[in-house]
């Protein structure tokens, strides 16, 4: 008869599933296999990616923004022509980006009097200018005498109505030529930048450049200019003439909107596309201007 060995080792018991999980239940939801990335990569906040008001479109166009290289074109047409969504959906969710602080817009006009859309993507939106309050001020920095002190802003200068670009080229113009009829002001590119919206607001009152340039240039003083760009700002400001007489009231302009279409500025009282990418037979808004 065989003896019972007691120093054998007891077998491993099997897993069974109805005991651990009944009925063979696994876990619900989505399991992650994550894999360490180590280049080419882009962080994605879980405020954007997980954002409760956002739709999926605008939170994945944000994505793909924040992805891409400083300087590359995101734009409605380029990215109607990466993605199959269509230029009005992706308008929308653009809109909905620029809503909710992930995106911002700006028209700007170029040295060639061209408008031009400026995009800016922000990962965190707020976070910057929470920064910029919270930032420690910097004490005033103290000049030693061999340091000139910093100089004072120029006085502000009257704006023309319209700054049209031929316009202010004529000012910057008139503004070049002083220093022909008196050498103490010749001014600096900035200052003249500064002073040629003054000009131009007396040019835009049917003022000749001539008549102009005698304004600031008569009666000068006899003592040397330590400033000649803010006594020019001065007579800019004190000496405007009055508007000429029946002169009619100019007509309101409606305001830049961006084309959902083909994200070119255009003038219309309400957002939508331009003339370009409007259907034939749509009515166009009545004083909607194209801009080029």
């Amino acid at each position: 008869m065989d003896t019972e060995n007691r120093s054998a080792t007891t077998p491993a018991e099997s897993r069974v599933p109805a005991k651990n999980h009944p009925a063979g239940y696994r876990p619900a939801g989505v399991v992650h296999e994550h894999v360490r990335h180590t280049e080419n990569f882009t962080v994605i906040g879980n405020d954007l990616a997980q954002h409760p008001e956002l739709s999926l479109l605008a939170i994945g166009l944000a994505c793909h923004i924040q992805s891409v290289r400083p300087g590359t074109a995101v734009d409605i047409k380029t990215l109607a022509a990466r993605f199959p969504e269509g230029p009005t959906r992706i308008a929308a969710a653009l809109r909905e980006l620029e809503t909710h602080g992930y995106l911002r817009r700006s028209r700007e006009r170029t040295v060639t009097g061209r408008i031009v859309t400026r995009t800016v993507s922000c990962n965190r939106p707020g976070h910057r200018a929470a920064a910029r309050e919270t930032a420690p001020r910097r004490p005033a920095r103290r000049t030693t005498p061999d340091e000139p002190a910093p100089r004072k802003r120029l006085p502000a200068v009257p704006q023309p109505a319209y700054p049209a670009p031929a316009l202010l080229r004529t000012a910057v113009d008139v503004l070049a030529g002083l220093r022909r009829h008196d050498p103490r002001l010749l001014l600096s590119a900035t200052d003249a930048e500064h002073l040629a919206p003054g000009v131009a607001a007396w040019l835009e009152r049917d003022l000749t450049p001539t008549a102009v340039r005698h304004a600031l240039t008569a009666n000068l003083p006899q003592e040397p200019l330590t400033r000649p760009a803010a006594l020019l700002a001065h007579r800019l400001t004190a000496h405007l003439p009055p508007p000429p007489p029946f002169t009619p009231p100019p007509t309101p302009r409606h305001p830049f909107q961006t084309c959902d279409g083909c994200d070119r500025p255009f003038r219309a009282p309400t957002p939508g596309r331009c003339r370009d990418c409007r259907p034939a037979q749509s009515p166009q808004p009545e004083g909607s201007d194209h801009q080029q």
